[in-house]
């Protein structure tokens, strides 16, 4: 190699510009202090959607007849914590397979309406809700999933109060007002929405405005999240460990935060 001091000099000033080329080119970086987990644990006894499927298992395998353990298991696409995929809601939309890798990585917004949940369940967050929430934290980041923490986290070991099924069968949770879900994705460019009830819509809402406006940009829809009370208003990532479920219509999800 030459040692030439000029030649040694030429080698670093190529190497660190070609350093800061690579610092330039796109890279991304998660600063976190700690991860937080934001999924439930699937077992048979989870809140349903009315009609879904039960959630089974089925031991296909132990070790005193086969030296090893293993299960078979059955769920719906839209049951436990979950993200919903675009041809869900909209006929010839997007299959959860076919969601790109980077997406998945995606900012996370947590506002929080546990107060006015706890006073109406029917609770549609507004465009006003959301101002308020940008004159304490900030403009919402283009980009984000915006989190509705309503504090349905916690009824979740009770199906029937999870649901807020009436005499009636009808259900009460809150949600997204559906035109708010328009103003976060036109006017805030936001990548999607989550909430830990079982429906972005409230639970009232039978026409899937929400969800609808979601699917129509083919964006993220997370539902039956938990643990929000962990995350800030800003700064969380979240990764996002879908199942490639062929033309799926969504996925039981793996939800993971990463907490500055």
């Amino acid at each position: 190699m030459n040692k030439h001091p000029l030649f040694i000099a030429f080698l670093c000033f190529a190497v660190a510009t070609s350093a800061c080329g690579r610092a330039d080119s796109g890279k991304k970086t998660i600063t976190y202090s700690r991860v937080v987990d934001l999924s439930h644990v699937i077992d048979t006894n989870i809140p349903l959607w009315p009609g879904d499927p039960p959630v089974e298992f089925e031991v296909v395998a132990d070790f005193a007849t086969h030296g090893y353990y293993l299960r078979r298991f059955s769920i719906g696409e839209h049951s436990a914590t979950h993200m919903n995929a675009s041809n869900s809601f909209v006929e010839g939309g997007r299959g959860i397979d076919a969601y790109p890798p980077e997406s998945l990585v995606v900012p996370a917004v947590v506002i929080d309406i546990r107060e006015k949940a706890a006073a109406n369940p029917d609770y549609a967050l507004t465009v006003e809700d959301v101002l308020d929430w940008e004159r304490k934290h900030g403009r919402i980041p283009k980009g984000s999933v915006v989190i509705l923490f309503t504090g349905w986290q916690y009824k979740w070991s009770d199906p029937k109060a999870f649901m807020g099924l009436d005499a009636e069968g009808g259900l009460h949770f809150p949600g997204f007002e559906g035109t708010t879900a328009r103003f976060l994705f036109e006017e805030r460019g936001v990548a999607g929405l989550g909430t830990d009830t079982h429906g972005l819509d409230p639970g009232q809402d039978t026409t899937f405005a929400t969800n609808v406006e979601v699917a129509r940009r083919n964006g993220i829809a997370l539902e039956c999240l938990t643990n929000l009370d962990q995350l800030p208003p800003t700064g969380a990532t979240l990764v996002l460990g879908i199942l490639r479920l062929k033309n799926g219509s969504g996925t039981p999800l793996s939800v993971m935060a990463f907490v500055p």
